[in-house]
This record gives structure tokens, C-alpha cells and sequence, in this order.
């Protein structure tokens, strides 16, 4: 009769495992707690003015000995000029150089047509202001044309703002007035608005 052997398997200790494991979980926690107290101790809190710090009273606009730069943002006159289908937003800067840019770039480049050129400055021209202000402008929709015309009529609607004592002149001149005029839409079984399809007898 053959014996029956069983065979004895040893576990191996899961504690030098479960050891190595929980000093990597403490060395990462260590780890984690230095950068959040490295990032406490270099952030800057804003403190009022009446509060001291290290017994020197802080003055308005400064953090923990560290001065905060104001930013001062140039005054503007903003308006909104209209033509066709186009849109021209402007903005009137008394301050910086005197000069129109349209969508980054400058009136006599973007338009190279020297009646556009003449049309978009012609606000500005009336009032004899072309040297007075720097002027940004950003146009989208419709042609070169109908850009210059709502260019036009935004400075125009914004030197209003700046001083109402020039409507006079631009309301005489016409630069005021936002002209509706658009072209007509196209009819169903015509070529165009109006434009019948030619009619053949035979």
C-alpha cells in the first residue's frame, strides 16, 4: 500500500510587503504635506491697509512688503457704426499714436481704395480731429464699401460721446444717420430681385 503524501505550503510573510508598501504611502504623504507648506508659505495673501506686518504698517496696494503694480487701463469713447450688412465696432483713445487702424491694421492699407480710405476718415476730417485721436476699429460683414460707411458712422456716433457739441455739424454732414438702405431680396422664379428670365416665342 503506497502512502499518501500531502504536501505542506508554506505562505510567504505578507509582511514585508505590506511594510514596503506603507513606507512609499508615508514617504508620498511626507512628500505631499512639504509642497502644500512650501505653497502656504510663499502664497500671498492680500492685507488691508490698516494691517501690520512684522510692526510696519502696510500701505494701500501692497502684499506682504511686495508692491501690486496697478494697471491703468487708457480711457476710450466706444460706439457701434452700421451699413448693409456690415458691423464696425469703434473705440475713440485720446492717448497713443494718432492714427486709424481697422481689424490690426492700418485705414490705408486695408482699404487700398483711395475713396474708401477717404470715406472712413471723413468723421474725423469734418471735425478737423485726424490728429486728436488714436482710433481702433474692428469690421466684419459686407464689402470694402459698405465697411468704410459703418467705420463712418461708428467714429461719428463716438466723437457724439466724447463731445455732444459736434452734432451739429455731423448731422448736417449726414454721419449720423444710419442708412437702411439694403439690396432687395431675390424672388423665386425670377433671376434676381426684379430680372425675369428671358422670354424666347419659338
Amino acid at each position: 500500500m503506497k502512502k499518501k503524501t500531502t504536501k505542506i505550503i508554506e505562505k510567504k510573510p505578507a509582511k514585508k510587503e505590506t511594510a514596503g508598501k506603507k513606507k512609499t504611502k508615508q514617504a508620498e504623504t511626507a512628500i505631499k504635506k512639504e509642497s502644500r507648506l512650501h505653497r502656504e508659505k510663499n502664497k500671498v495673501h492680500p492685507v488691508k491697509s490698516s494691517v501690520k506686518s512684522g510692526g510696519v504698517p502696510l500701505k494701500a496696494g501692497q502684499l506682504n512688503g511686495v508692491e501690486k503694480k496697478t494697471v491703468k487701463t487708457a480711457r476710450y469713447f466706444e460706439a457701434v457704426g452700421r451699413r448693409k450688412t456690415a458691423i464696425a465696432r469703434i473705440r475713440l483713445f485720446t492717448q497713443g499714436e494718432k492714427e486709424l487702424l481697422v481689424n490690426g491694421k492700418p485705414y490705408k492699407i486695408y482699404f487700398s481704395d483711395l475713396e474708401n480710405q477717404r470715406t472712413a476718415i471723413s468723421s474725423l476730417d469734418k471735425m478737423k480731429s485726424l490728429s486728436r485721436f488714436s482710433v481702433l476699429s474692428k469690421v466684419k460683414g459686407g464689402g470694402l464699401h459698405a465697411q468704410a460707411e459703418a467705420i463712418r458712422h461708428g467714429i461719428a456716433r463716438a466723437l457724439l460721446k466724447f463731445n455732444p457739441d459736434f452734432r451739429k455739424k455731423l448731422k448736417k454732414a449726414g454721419f449720423l444717420t444710419r442708412d437702411s438702405r439694403t439690396r432687395e431680396r431675390k424672388k423665386f422664379g425670377l433671376k434676381r430681385a426684379r430680372r425675369a428670365p428671358q422670354w424666347r416665342k419659338r
